[in-house]
């Protein structure tokens, strides 16, 4: 194994780049393997320059990946993109403000009602069937309700 890591090139590095760069694609991996064929193109730059031993390629190899993934962590948490649809594929939290008429009562702070085509439990003071209530905020699946206007 030794023997064969002795005879990395610097193409090696940039086929290595080109893989990862198919990989990222082929699995969507959200730039992960971006990172690593960046860093594999860095080593096969070097590669052209100096010529290194193994062991310093993949020391290379493996710093320029952690390098540019702490990077690109930090660039995406400053540039933060805010969505026009914040709680898009929350649904529940999109019913936070909203009126809703209970389907069953709500009998020890436990009731449900219907939200356009689907049943949800709700959590609140006791009302009969047929109360408005207002959603006022969320507990995984259940509705926490107050007495709608």
């Amino acid at each position: 194994m030794q023997a064969l890591f002795s005879h990395l090139v610097f193409w090696h590095w940039f086929g290595l780049a080109v893989i990862l760069g198919i990989l990222d694609v082929v699995l969507g991996a959200n730039f992960f393997f971006v990172w690593c064929g960046l860093s594999a193109v860095v080593v096969g730059i070097i590669m052209l320059i100096i010529p290194l031993s193994w062991e310093f390629q993949f020391l290379i190899f493996g710093l320029g990946i952690m390098t540019s993934l702490i990077a690109w962590r930090k660039y995406v948490k400053t540039h933060a993109r805010t969505s026009d649809q914040p709680y898009l594929n929350q649904r529940a939290q999109q019913y936070i403000g909203r009126v809703f008429t209970l389907e069953e009562p709500i009998i020890d702070g436990r009731g449900k009602v219907k939200v356009d085509d689907s049943v949800w439990r709700v959590e609140g003071k006791d009302m009969p069937a047929g109360s408005k209530v207002q959603v006022i905020n969320v507990d995984g699946v259940v509705l926490k309700v107050k007495k709608g206007d």
